[in-house]
């Protein structure tokens, strides 16, 4: 069985068939007819196999890695469909189930940088058309920080991930929902049984997916002599060149200590003199441009619920200082019964993002800890981490 593709610009026959989770042959094979893909014009029509649901039967010897090269895989793609398999411990024997359709966001080499966002966001858009992606404003370095909406609905909710540099990961999951949403949207599918067309309907979903790239950037790709910062960075980072451990922002802020709620509080509590990875609350509340770009994005919507992506606890984070609305608490309770986190009455911590919301608004917002371990969390949870909170960003868009 096959189905019609309709070609796109810049499409090639290897993007077309890591789209669709295909081997090239199988694809061209599949248009023996079409001599070759280029030449064709944007519009025209291919024929693309619908595989059967496969798996692999585990090897003697056999490792995940060596498994994900023989189809072409990451190890991190087996491991989303195969969440309970531990990547060091196959059995001979055991069944593997086979990804069919990679999709458009993935991490390269696994990790998920500014760069792969976006690239793929660009992809995104041209895939689904009917979705918006911009900026709510740029970062030191001068880098777009980028939002996606989906949906035209009255109801704002807005999530956000990577305000801390080293947790990455939380970008690569938001990226990954909004294409399960745009994609269940396009097909007229439900998401998780929820009528993806119908929640576009009622709500605009805005997502600010990296709201650090700077920092994600230097964590996963470290700073070159050449970088403006490095000398300073150096020294901040205690004269070491290994940045994994880096919260902040390149000028050694923490965005996450950076609001207008109870900040000289948290200053105070904090007791950093300067910049460095991680604690160091600014000079004042907004003072870098990546919180300043959040509170005035936040300030220009009508959000009724906003959740913030963090690791590592699985924890939910749901109060602040008695300010939050009665709902909060019921609504922690949904979402640990959906995602198996727990719900914590959080005290001794102020100047978050979730912090300001609730206290400048009245409504319910969240931080949500994602995964368990060291930051930064390794790609190989990234299966386990979706898998859990799928049922959450679903339910924060119905509830």
């Amino acid at each position: 069985m096959t189905f019609l593709y309709v070609i796109r610009r810049g499409d090639t026959w290897e993007r077309i068939a890591m789209r669709y989770g295909l081997p090239v042959e199988q694809l061209v094979g599949a248009n023996r007819e079409l001599r070759e893909l280029s030449g064709m014009k944007p519009g025209a029509t291919i024929r693309i196999p619908i595989l059967p649901a496969c798996s692999y039967t585990v090897q003697a010897g056999d490792t995940l890695e060596e498994v994900a090269r023989i189809f072409r895989l990451e190890p991190a793609q087996l491991l989303e469909v195969n969440p309970d398999v531990h990547p060091r411990r196959l059995r001979i024997g055991q069944t593997l189930t086979l990804p069919r359709l990679y999709g458009i966001v993935r991490a390269q080499d696994g990790v998920y940088g500014y760069r792969e966002l976006t690239s793929q966001l660009d992809q995104l858009q041209e895939e689904f058309p009917f979705i918006e992606v911009g900026s709510i404003g740029r970062t030191v370095l001068g880098q777009p920080i980028p939002y996606i909406r989906i949906g035209h609905g009255e109801r704002e909710v807005h999530y956000n991930g990577s305000f801390h540099a080293n947790e990455w990961i939380t970008s690569l999951l938001l990226m990954r929902f909004a294409e399960r949403y745009a994609s269940a949207a396009a097909s007229g599918k439900t998401l998780a049984g929820s009528d993806a067309g119908k929640l576009m309907e009622e709500t605009s979903l805005w997502i600010v997916p990296m709201v650090n790239p700077d920092g994600v950037e230097l964590v996963l790709r470290g700073a070159s002599p050449e970088h403006p910062y490095y000398e300073r960075l150096l020294e901040w980072n205690g004269g070491s060149s290994d940045f994994t451990g880096w919260k902040a922002n390149i000028q050694g802020v923490d965005l996450n200590d950076q609001f207008p709620a109870y900040w000289e509080t948290e200053r105070d509590r904090r007791a950093r003199p300067g910049p460095g990875p991680r604690d160091y609350t600014g000079p004042g509340p907004l003072s870098e441009p990546e919180a300043r770009a959040m509170a005035d994005f936040t300030a220009s919507r009508n959000f009724r619920l906003v959740m913030a992506f963090h690791t590592q606890g699985r924890e939910i984070y749901w109060n602040y200082r008695d300010f939050e609305p009665v709902e909060a608490a019921p609504l922690a309770a949904r979402f640990e019964e959906l995602s198996g986190y727990r719900a914590v009455k959080l005290t001794g911590s102020d100047a978050g993002y979730k912090d300001w919301f609730i206290r400048e608004y009245g409504r319910p917002g969240f931080t949500i800890e994602a995964g368990y371990g060291v930051n930064p969390l390794p790609i190989e949870q990234f299966g386990l981490i979706i898998r859990e909170l799928m049922p959450l960003l679903i339910e924060g868009l119905v509830i």
